[in-house]
């Protein structure tokens, strides 16, 4: 079906899908749309190569045990971590949220820690990215082994903050205030830095890495040499394996530069779990106790598990998209361009032809990102920077999948830390670099906010 794009004082109006868009994922994308919508292989993945796809899957879904244990292939967890199993952060392959009153834990929601850089910590920074809390390190984790005390209890509380669209429809957005109590090892630095992250959604991840650097590269404009208030720009951060700095990619502020390394941290990080990559325990030299812990084996996550994991996460499918021909669908699309959204969640890219697997090489993609970095303002600014992240900056999450939130799991919690309760709060969340974009749709009227909501739920 043919694209119409009428020029209307240089806002698009779309009066028919364009060919193949509702396939997000090119010969990728799958077709199920329920609580395990995000948890299928990609469709083009042949079945001899299902079989690893299904061993990657034990190892993220499965809980991992504490040292010493009959079950060798998965013990090690801890000392100190956040979950058992990756599955509990990435429930269901999808978003975490942040806790609720009653929680043992905060699960599928982290908090990130660091002290203010000077230019003292200026090689430091090119391999770490941040400056760890001496006690805490750079994350804190609120469960612990049997003989170690976490490291303390996360809550997050609210207030509001009132925002008026032009025809008076009011909308009550809740403010975090995050709380720490507990803390097993004594007070923090006073300085310290701290940001809540809940977890990203796991579908796409390998089409992400396969987008080539330069065309990621080609949508950044770090001066704003166009004068249109969005100066995108790439972070650089350590890459282990290469021991150089790269393009960041992956994590709320592209903090990762790939899949693996990504996968690694978090075994570290939230687990507890030693890899080849990372072969030390996340315990601060004040954490005597986690120490002298038992371990599960040097590392605790053999190099076959962590490729294991690696496949399965780049692997997962990416959702067909819904009602594509919808008139509601098509006209919030206009509205979508018209205010702006797509010049940082870049509709579409090619993958490269040499891809990590070859179902991942030269698909045309739809993932509604362009995995730069931006300033979104005070609002949503956590203060902590990462590698050449600032405290404003975070980078543009992509869009696919998200109108299956709630089939998936159950809430529709948005934005890094999960403030936003619906996708219209995430948008009124929008400031620094997006704020043109958003004063925009604050003049859009109850029927024209519907549409803008029914495109964003296609995707």
């Amino acid at each position: 079906m043919a694209l119409t794009l009428i020029a209307c004082e240089q806002q698009p109006h779309f009066t028919a899908a364009e060919p193949g868009e509702a396939l997000s994922a090119g010969a990728a994308t799958v077709r199920k749309f329920d609580h395990n919508a995000f948890s299928l292989p990609s469709a083009n993945l042949a079945p001899s190569r299902r079989l690893d796809f299904a061993v990657g899957n034990s190892f993220f879904r499965n809980p991992w045990v504490t040292a010493p244990a009959t079950t060798t292939a998965r013990d090690g967890l801890g000392p100190l971590f956040n979950t058992n199993a990756c599955q509990n952060c990435h429930l269901k392959d999808g978003r975490g949220h942040p806790p609720g009153p009653e929680a043992v834990s905060a699960a599928s929601m982290l908090v990130r820690l660091s002290l203010p850089a000077g230019p003292e910590h200026a090689e430091l920074l090119v391999r770490q990215g941040v400056v760890a809390e001496p006690t805490y390190g750079t994350q804190l984790q609120d469960m612990a082994n049997p003989g170690v005390a976490p490291e303390g209890k996360v809550r997050v509380t609210y207030s509001s903050v009132p925002v008026r669209f032009a025809d008076g429809t009011l909308v009550e957005l809740r403010k975090p205030q995050l709380n720490i109590s507990q803390l097993g090892y004594g007070d923090m630095h006073p300085d310290t830095l701290f940001s809540v992250r809940i977890a990203p959604p796991m579908i796409g991840l390998g089409l992400l890495e396969a987008i080539a650097e330069e065309d990621i590269l080609a949508g950044a404009d770090p001066d704003d040499a166009d004068g249109d208030g969005i100066s995108g720009r790439p972070n650089r951060v350590w890459d282990r394996q290469q021991q150089r700095s790269v393009l960041g990619r992956f994590g709320w502020k592209a903090g990762q530069p790939n899949l693996n390394q990504q996968n690694a941290d978090a075994f570290a990080n939230d687990m507890g779990l030693t890899s080849s990559l990372i072969p030390h325990d996340n315990c601060t030299p004040l954490q005597a106790d986690c120490l002298a812990a038992p371990h599960g084996g040097e590392p605790e996550v053999s190099d076959n598990i962590l490729a294991s994991v690696l496949f399965y996460s780049r692997n997962l499918g990416v959702p067909a998209r819904r009602n594509v021909d919808a008139p509601d669908v098509l006209k919030g699309k206009s509205l979508f361009h018209q205010a702006g959204c797509q010049k940082c969640h870049t509709p579409s890219f090619t993958t490269s032809a040499d891809a990590a697997e070859p179902e991942l090489a030269n698909q045309l993609i739809r993932p509604y990102t362009n995995m730069l970095l931006h300033d979104m303002g005070d609002g949503l600014a956590d203060g902590r920077e990462e590698f050449l992240a600032s405290g404003r900056e975070w980078r543009t999450a992509p869009l696919w999948g998200i109108g299956l939130t709630q089939a998936v799991n159950g809430h529709t919690q948005f934005l890094h830390d999960g403030r936003a309760r619906n996708l219209l709060e995430a948008i009124l969340w929008h400031g620094g670099e997006a704020e043109a974009a958003k004063q925009h749709v604050l003049k859009f009227d109850a029927d024209e906010r519907a549409a803008l909501l029914a495109f964003l739920n296609s995707l």
